[in-house]
C-alpha cells in the first residue's frame, strides 16, 4: 500500500506507469478529494469517463477498453469507477493484464475491507497503486485544515484550525467547503493570502453545528437529563446522531481530565481553564470551569473509557446503534445528576 506522499506525487504527475489507483476506506470524501488530484494533474480540458461499478460486474472487458481508448478530440481522458466491490475484480484483472492501457483509472471503493480479494490483486501490483483513507481526528485534522486554507490563501493559527477541524466532524468535504466559504468571505487567494479569524467564522456560520454540540455536551456533563431528552430530538431532527454526538463528548470530557488534574495540584476550576485555554475549543473556559469541581478524575476517566468503546462500538455494523448510544448519554447524565 502506498503512503499518502507516494499516492499523491503519482496523481498529482499522473505518472503514466500506473494504471489503476484503488482508493478505498471510510473516508470517501477524502478519497474523492485525492480522485480530484488526478483530474487536475490531467488539465480542465481533460475528459473524464464514469462508469457504473455494476456495469463493470455485468461487462468486465468495459474497463480495459475505455482505458485503451483514444478520446474524440485527442486530448486527455481518464476513468472514474464509484462503489467498486470484489465483484468487479475480473474487470480490474483484465485492466492490468492489457497489452496496453493509456488512460488512468480510479477506482472508488469505500466499503471495501484491506483483506479484500480486489485489494490484494491491486496491492504490489507495478501497474497499479492503493490508499485507504480514514477520517483525519485530532491533530491529524487540524493540520488538513491548516493545509486546505493555504491553498485558498488563508492563514489560520493553531484556535482556529481545530474550531474549523471540530465542526467539520471528521468529514473532508464539509472541512473544504467551510474553508472555501471563509476564503470567499475574506477575499483571500493563494496570490493575495489573508488571516481568518474568529468573527469570520462567526459571520459565515461555520460552526453552528458545533454550537448545537455545545448545549448536548452541557446537558451530559451537567447531569441535565430532561434538557439532554430535548437535545437528543432535536438532533435527531437534523439528523446528527450517534458518532459525531459521542465525540463532541469525548473532546470535553478529555479537556475536563486535564483540567482536573490541574486542579488536584492547588489551583482554582478557572485557573485551570485558563492553564489548558490553548487545548480548549475557544468558548469552552466557562464550562470546563463549572464542571470540574464536581467531575473526579475516576468518574471522568470511566466515562472516556466507555465513550471510547462506544464509539468503536458503533462504527461496528452489529453495534448498538443511536438508541445504544442514547443510553449510554443518559447513564452519564445520570451519574453527573447525583453528584451536583
Amino acid at each position: 500500500m502506498a503512503k499518502s506522499a507516494a499516492i499523491e506525487r503519482a496523481l498529482d504527475t499522473a505518472d503514466p506507469s500506473v494504471r489503476c489507483y484503488l482508493l478505498y476506506g471510510p473516508d470517501e470524501s477524502g478519497s474523492r478529494a485525492l480522485a480530484q488530484r488526478l483530474a487536475k494533474a490531467l488539465g480542465p480540458d481533460a475528459e473524464r469517463i464514469d462508469i457504473d461499478a455494476a456495469r463493470l460486474v455485468s461487462d468486465p472487458a468495459i474497463l480495459a477498453d475505455e482505458a485503451a481508448a483514444v478520446s474524440l478530440f485527442g486530448g486527455a481522458r481518464h476513468i472514474r469507477v464509484e462503489g467498486v466491490i470484489d465483484a468487479c475484480l475480473p474487470a480490474v484483472e483484465a485492466l492490468l493484464e492489457a497489452p496496453a492501457a493509456g488512460n488512468p483509472v480510479v477506482l472508488i471503493g469505500g466499503a471495501l475491507k484491506k483483506d479484500a480479494k480486489i485489494v490484494k490483486r491491486i496491492d504490489g501490483d507495478g501497474a497499479a497503486m492503493l490508499f485507504a483513507s480514514y477520517p483525519p481526528e485530532g491533530g491529524d485534522a487540524d493540520r488538513l485544515a491548516a493545509m486546505l486554507a493555504r491553498e485558498q490563501g488563508l492563514k489560520l493559527d493553531a484556535d482556529l484550525a481545530r474550531r474549523l477541524a471540530d465542526a467539520a466532524g471528521g468529514d473532508r468535504a464539509v472541512l473544504a467547503s467551510e474553508i472555501e466559504k471563509l476564503a470567499l468571505y475574506a477575499d483571500a487567494s493563494p496570490e493575495h493570502p489573508r488571516e481568518a479569524s474568529h468573527d469570520m467564522i462567526d459571520a459565515i456560520g461555520a460552526d453552528n453545528g458545533e454550537a448545537d454540540l455545545t448545549r448536548f455536551v452541557d446537558a451530559v456533563i451537567g447531569g441535565q437529563e430532561a434538557l439532554l431528552e430535548r437535545e437528543l430530538a432535536r438532533l435527531a431532527a437534523e439528523g446528527q446522531e450517534g458518532i459525531p454526538l459521542v465525540r463532541a463528548l469525548l473532546r470535553r470530557l478529555i479537556s475536563l481530565a486535564a483540567a482536573r488534574t490541574e486542579v488536584e495540584r492547588g489551583v482554582s476550576p478557572a485557573q485551570a481553564a485558563d492553564r489548558i485555554g490553548r487545548a480548549l475549543f475557544w468558548k469552552e473556559k466557562n464550562a470546563i470551569a463549572r464542571d470540574v469541581g464536581r467531575w473526579p478524575a475516576a468518574r471522568i476517566a470511566r466515562a472516556i473509557d466507555r465513550l471510547s468503546l462506544l464509539d468503536r462500538e458503533l462504527r461496528r455494523s452489529a453495534g448498538p446503534g443511536t438508541i445504544g448510544a442514547d443510553a449510554e448519554f443518559f447513564a452519564i447524565a445520570r451519574a453527573a445528576s447525583r453528584k451536583r
